[in-house]
């Protein structure tokens, strides 16, 4: 049978309802979860259980904790990374010291793509055939990807983090989970069932492939949502704002789904405001990266104080970036590792602009906008991605969306309009403030540029 058979949209509509729905939650989490770890030989819940304890902790302790991982971690690459035991024994550097101020930390040279490109497996603690090992590859939208290696241990700590992070917000694993995720062209319809479906229903957890965001996309996606019902959607914000924007236009307001958590694409408070409005839902965010996992979320459930840092699994802090951001108080995000002894990534440099407050009660990302290169060259004068969405936003408006395609010349500035808005006025306004900057485009959501292998939405298109 294939996976496209018509009988399972009747199946996913009954399932969805009571009693179905209450029974599947408790069979996936009470039966079918344990009998998945242990045919996979995982070890998920011990691990939950552990960030459970350590989260009851008060600060200070987890603080003092996290000071001791760092040490550990450090060390642990000084003695088994062939990288690091050269660069960290040239320094003479003493992770000891770690434990008790974190400070010494600045005299560990920074980790970045090119260098974990430029030294391979040099900064494995083990060859790959010698032990189990997940192969996760960067996205590739900000540049050349490269490829990071987990043990299984640090699989399982992901793991443990996303189902810890999502219990924080009311999602119980006897809840159901929606998954959005880009159907690409020619990609065959698989059948069922396969370890796909069964890793699904272990999870509780269903996948939503979409191809187009025009208006017969997003219905289809609609109607997907409101036949599953799940609880939580997980995807990017720049397909559920586009959504939001649909049900806005055709319905006013409406309701399918209690969480939306963000990730993989930077959530602006515009997308975040309508999306929460218009689909009346919780709107958590989080911060992952293929090279660690999710590192910060909103644990408060969205509520405004920030993503707090999971000082569980890594030691934030920042590095100086280029003046007109640290004028306006961002600088890059740079984060080391606890978990993954297979290839520890010390002081790695994100990309990611940010602010970091230090807190009695933790660390929080308060703000974030964005990757490095998001600058744009205007007439020959460069801007921030964040100071041309401050102009369209407040000086030009009626936009709901935009994307700039630096592939052309001049660049392509594509814009979704406002339903209500003029094109005229909104191409007039946009010469006046930049004069034959821009070719001016206006398209559906559905026509952005989307990059890399997990065809992620960005403002600014490069190659």
């Amino acid at each position: 049978m294939k996976a496209n058979h018509p009988i399972f949209p009747y199946v996913e509509w009954a399932s969805a309802r009571q009693p179905l729905r209450a029974l599947k939650g408790l069979v996936s989490a009470k039966v079918a979860y344990p009998v998945a770890e242990r045919m996979e030989k995982r070890e998920v819940r011990q691990k939950l259980a552990d960030l459970r304890h350590h989260y009851r902790l008060p600060y200070a302790q987890r603080e003092q904790i996290a000071r001791d991982r760092l040490a550990d971690i450090v060390a642990f690459a000084m003695q088994g990374v062939p990288y690091y035991r050269d660069t960290l024994s040239a320094l003479n550097f003493e992770p000891e010291k770690l434990r008790k101020d974190a400070a010494y930390l600045a005299d560990v040279p920074y980790l970045t793509k090119d260098i974990i490109r430029e030294q391979g497996e040099r900064l494995h603690a083990r060859a790959l055939a010698e032990t189990r090992h997940h192969a996760c590859k960067t996205g590739g939208s900000t540049g050349l990807s490269c490829v990071i290696y987990y043990d299984q241990p640090a699989a399982d700590h992901s793991a443990a983090v996303t189902l810890f992070c999502r219990g924080h917000v009311g999602k119980a694993q006897r809840l159901p989970e929606l998954h959005f995720a880009c159907r690409f062209p020619g990609d065959p319809v698989p059948d069922w069932p396969s370890r796909e479906d069964f890793k699904c229903f272990a999870m509780n957890r269903s996948n939503i492939f979409f191809d187009a965001l025009d208006a017969s996309g997003l219905e289809e996606i609609w109607s997907t949502l409101r036949r599953r019902r799940p609880y939580l959607i997980h995807g990017h914000p720049s397909t559920i704002y586009a959504l939001a924007c649909h049900i806005e236009k055709t319905r006013t307001r409406a309701k399918a789904f209690e969480v939306f958590e963000s990730s993989g694409e930077l959530m602006e408070p515009y997308q975040r405001e309508k999306i929460a409005t218009v689909l009346r839902c919780k709107v958590v965010n989080r911060y992952g990266l293929a090279e660690l996992g999710v590192m910060a979320y909103d644990l408060d459930g969205g509520q405004g104080q920030g993503m707090q840092v999971l000082e569980s699994e890594g030691w934030a802090e920042t590095a100086p970036t280029r003046e007109d951001s640290a004028a306006a108080g961002f600088e890059e995000l740079v984060f080391t590792g606890f978990r993954n002894r297979l290839m520890p990534l010390i002081r790695y440099r994100t990309g990611d602009l940010a602010k970091l407050d230090r807190r009695p009660s933790g660390v929080f990302i308060t703000d974030i906008v964005g990757r490095l290169h998001d600058i744009v060259s205007i007439n020959g004068t460069p801007h921030a991605t964040h100071h041309i969405q401050d102009v369209l936003d407040h000086r030009v408006g009626g936009i709901q969306e935009f994307q700039i395609d630096l592939r052309e010349t001049p660049p392509i500035l594509r814009i979704v309009p406002e339903v209500n808005a003029s094109p005229d006025d909104i191409e007039a306004k946009i010469n006046h403030y930049w004069p034959g900057a821009f070719k001016v485009q206006f398209v559906g959501h559905g026509d952005f540029v989307r990059v890399g292998r997990h065809a992620k939405f960005r403002h600014v298109v490069t190659h």
